[in-house]
């Protein structure tokens, strides 16, 4: 999974998409801080390779891109695009590979633009990065070459709150990022860090106007944000591996970014701090029960700005939700099933 699987749609109601098998599957709230419903395969019955990248536009719909195997030692990428939890995705769309054809060359990853363009990136298996993105009225543009160097898997695209694309990828020896200049502009290679980077480990947050940080794990264990133009900055030792799941929020009155992790306990393991003052330090907090291995954690916002907490297992199929208690602090609701 690339990309924040728990989403608020246009009314309100969230909706999660999990990986099952050679499927993707999407629940969805019947109303506000409601019951859910039960899962529905999106896209039609095409099979899927399990990965799935995920963006979301500020019309609240949600882009949705995966590969599929075709012919034998070959894959392709498919796109789909799901309006409301409530109706039907889209079937799988073929987009097509950025050789013309092959096997799977990375996980893609997916960020939507102020018009409403998805923008899909993928490691193109050479070392660099291709770009797929959609045309304003219909259509895609054709495959471009981002270039790069020796980029490793897991990329991290965001839309910052300008609505123009981001991407950030890790390399041997530390990040890369690109920018569109321009609404509509192929995004260009604007900044190098050098870190000791631990791919796998990136998640990027629209922090303020014009600016994204991006999160990742050192290869000394220890979380760090970078915003380009800054140098990075230690937050605190990493919960657990993987990337963490990032949201901005009002807490107390302060705009905070929230950050959570499946713990090395095999909780969640939570921590805040005043959106772009690393300095100002943050520390852990588990909350919940113990989780299955492969258990993800994603954040989100709903209706009333509160804070929800989902955690999804793909052995399990299991669900698990919290929402923030309407009193001070950051105290959370019993997690619940759903």
């Amino acid at each position: 999974m690339n990309g924040d699987w728990l989403l608020r749609g246009r009314d309100g109601r969230l909706s999660v998409y999990q990986l099952s098998g050679d499927a993707v599957l999407c629940r969805a709230e019947r109303g506000p801080g409601g019951p859910w419903s039960a899962p529905r395969r999106v896209g039609g019955d095409q099979r899927l390779h399990p990965v799935l990248a995920v963006g979301q536009g500020a019309d609240g719909y949600a882009h949705l891109v995966s590969w599929r195997p075709t012919v034998k030692g070959e894959s392709g990428l498919v796109h789909s695009t799901h309006f409301r939890p409530h109706l039907a995705a889209l079937d799988w769309n073929p987009v097509g590979h950025p050789h013309k054809k092959g096997d799977r060359t990375g996980t893609p990853a997916v960020a939507v633009d102020a018009q409403g363009r998805a923008h899909l990136f993928v490691p193109d298996g050479d070392g660099g990065v291709s770009l797929l993105a959609q045309k304003e009225k219909g259509g895609w543009e054709p495959w471009r070459d981002l270039k790069g160097g020796e980029v490793r898997d897991g990329p991290a695209a965001v839309t910052g709150e300008s609505g123009r694309v981001e991407l950030y990828a890790a390399v041997p020896q530390g990040l890369v990022y690109w920018r569109q200049e321009e609404p509509g502009a192929q995004p260009v290679l604007r900044e190098t860090l050098r870190a000791p980077v631990r791919p796998g480990t990136l998640r990027a947050l629209a922090t303020s106007p014009d600016r994204t940080t991006v999160f990742y794990t050192d290869t000394s264990g220890d979380l760090c944000a970078w915003r380009p133009g800054d140098a990075p900055a230690t937050l605190l030792p990493a919960a657990g591996p993987g990337p963490v799941a990032a949201v901005r929020c009002a807490l107390d009155g302060y705009d905070c970014t929230l950050l959570a992790q499946r713990s090395a306990s095999g909780r969640v393991a939570f921590a805040a701090y005043p959106t772009e003052v690393e300095p100002a330090g943050a520390w852990w907090t588990e909350s919940g029960p113990q989780l299955p291995l492969d258990a993800l954690v994603c954040l989100a916002t709903d209706e009333e700005d509160r804070v929800v907490a989902a955690t999804s297992s793909p052995s399990t199929g299991r669900l698990l939700l919290t929402r923030r208690k309407d009193e001070p602090g950051l105290a959370l609701e019993a997690w619940q099933e759903a």
